[in-house]
């Protein structure tokens, strides 16, 4: 297999923008691993019957996203994913409409939410508004709508994708919103992934219930184990090896 046939092809008049998308889709969902040699410019040209020009500007915004390193002899070289700039606002569009992220990015996004949602629904449980409850209840009040209708699996991934924002918001600190809004594109990857491998949502929509109640009930503690046990769905249904064995899923226990 050559090179190029990693790339699918784009429209004979696309934009560099719409050919660095086409480009950063194939790393970011894993086509070329660390170190690979990137094909050269000429090569592109002709596979997308584009301009030197199209091409080279589109390397260069892949190339500022930490994606490619072009180096003068060596060529365009894919660089690691530690260097991957995951909070540029190319990324979030990127990464919006991934539908296979890279396996690496998958473990390293699972990671931050394990690490961030606990202490954001801590948070929740502790500043949460009478308008927080009505939006994060609401969301949940979708999910257990769309549960059972497996032509409404994409608005049950909406539902779920807003249940988690709105602890985000919920939890009235600043920074750690932000971060959730930075990295929602990475997230809703996430959870598509692990939405679509399973087809039965009622343990999910049961570990949910209970963060929604932990909060509502101003219950942090309660929270973060209730967060925890969302997670190791989570985790089970996308298959993720090295977890905690403390967020290995098991049997829930009453709150």
């Amino acid at each position: 297999m050559t090179e190029l046939e990693h790339l699918p092809h784009a429209a004979a008049d696309a934009d560099a923008d719409t050919l660095a998308l086409v480009l950063a889709h194939t790393i970011l969902s894993g086509q070329w691993a660390s170190g690979d040699i990137f094909p050269r410019e000429l090569d592109l040209c002709r596979h997308f019957d584009a301009s030197r020009n199209r091409i080279r500007n589109a390397l260069a915004t892949l190339s500022s996203c930490g994606l490619i390193e072009r180096t003068a002899g060596r060529g365009t070289i894919v660089r690691d994913i530690a260097d991957w700039h995951l909070l540029d606002p190319n990324m979030s569009l990127w990464l919006a409409g991934l539908d296979t992220p890279h396996p690496q990015l998958v473990h390293e996004v699972f990671a931050f939410r394990l690490a961030a949602e606990p202490y954001v629904s801590e948070l929740a449980a502790l500043a949460a508004t009478a308008q927080d409850l009505a939006k994060i209840e609401s969301a949940f009040n979708g999910m257990c709508e769309t549960a059972d209708d497996p032509e409404q699996r994409n608005a049950h991934i909406d539902y779920d994708i807003a249940f988690h924002e709105a602890i985000y918001s919920a939890g009235h600190n600043l920074v750690w919103r932000q971060m959730g809004l930075l990295l929602r594109p990475s997230i809703v990857a996430l959870i598509q992934r692990s939405h679509h491998r399973v087809d039965r949502l009622d343990d999910s929509l049961e570990r949910h219930r209970r963060v929604l109640e932990a909060i509502r009930m101003r219950q942090p503690a309660a929270a973060r184990e209730a967060t925890e046990h969302v997670l190791a769905r989570t985790a089970a249904d996308l298959e993720l090896s090295g977890r905690p064995t403390a967020l290995r899923p098991g049997p829930l226990t009453p709150l």
